[in-house]
């Protein structure tokens, strides 16, 4: 992975440029790094989550002008014709590329990009908030649209980061009451979560989890488990904590095969869902929830970067310190 000069893109018909003011570094930049995302496909330029101003428009381009501050979907593309694209569901459709792993996203000054992956942004929005859009997005999808939580249940959050900070605070947007769990080393994040809305944070080395939850649910156990940090020992709480008939989310990724006991699957008649990225109808209500002003999200930013600089931000969010960082093109 290099910083390099390239052409600036051309917008192909129906598609348009935008000069890019920021893009989110995410834990799938960090798989990518190391070479285990299966969806990337080098050479491309990184970068999938990111907000601009619309700079050129390409043939046959409507309602969109020049100057248009705008937030983009983390879809480049996709088919368009198969079963799940003609149901909405395009996050499945198997000819889906994605931007920073398909085609050219985000780290970089302008992207050529779809008419119809574009949405504008509040005018009280900042580009720094517009750049957390595309993971708010897959926290939308994850909550509203893959779980059937309710206003009044309780629900668990593993892993304090971007995501499950994001996963807390919609959820505390329908109306739910939210555990978030982490480690020693999540000190700062979890005290983050709680200013932002969370019922109860608990660090696992001081405090038991499980105790507090068969306190908070009468021994019944958690309604929806959204598991959003890709480790082990946090599925295990998940299983451990979720209700007979309750739902487990799996937002975060591994990056790995796991080993582990599945037959609280079977014993707990547990649903286990997965939640991919998000489609348009995700998109229109992360532009509800920022127009109404439902979710903080320039409490996650920990830093910015210039392009020239990427480096130092991927070593930062990889280590865990911090949140969110955003990379800004330098010329």
């Amino acid at each position: 992975m290099d910083l390099v000069n390239v052409d600036p893109p051309q917008p192909r018909e129906r598609e348009l440029i935008v000069e890019v003011q920021y893009g989110g570094v995410c834990g799938t930049d960090i798989h990518i790094l190391h070479d285990l995302y299966p969806k990337a496909f080098p050479p491309v330029i990184l970068g999938h989550e990111f907000c601009g101003i619309v700079s050129e428009l390409g043939p046959d381009v409507q309602g969109w002008k020049v100057g248009d501050r705008v937030a983009v979907e983390s879809a480049a593309d996709f088919c368009r014709g198969c079963e799940f694209c003609r149901a909405g569901e395009t996050q499945r459709c198997e000819k889906r590329q994605g931007f920073g792993s398909g085609r050219d996203g985000g780290f970089a000054s302008f992207v050529a990009t779809r008419q119809d992956g574009l949405y504008r942004l509040p005018a009280h929005v900042s580009f720094q908030e517009g750049a957390l859009c595309e993971p708010l997005s897959c926290a939308i999808h994850a909550v509203m649209e893959r779980s059937s939580i309710e206003p009044g249940n309780t629900v668990l959050v593993t892993g304090p980061g971007p995501i499950g900070l994001l996963v807390l605070q919609v959820a505390k947007a329908v109306g739910a009451a939210v555990v978030i769990s982490g480690t020693q080393g999540d000190e700062e994040r979890l005290k983050i979560a709680k200013r932002i809305g969370a019922d109860h944070c608990v660090q696992i080395e001081q405090q038991d989890l499980h105790l507090l939850i068969y306190e908070l649910t009468g021994g019944m156990g958690v309604d929806v488990a959204y598991e959003c940090s890709g480790v082990m020992g946090a599925l295990s709480d998940c299983f451990q904590g979720v209700r007979k008939g309750g739902e487990i989310v799996q937002v975060g990724l591994f990056g790995r095969s796991i080993e582990m006991n599945y037959d609280d699957v079977t014993f707990k008649e547990i649903q286990v869902k997965g939640s991919f990225t998000h489609n348009r109808r995700t998109w229109k209500k992360a532009m509800e929830l920022l127009r109404d002003r439902k979710v903080d999200l320039i409490s996650l930013v920990s830093g910015e970067f210039p392009l020239d600089q990427w480096e130092e931000a991927f070593r930062l969010f990889e280590k865990g310190m911090g949140l969110k960082y955003l990379l800004y093109p330098i010329d």
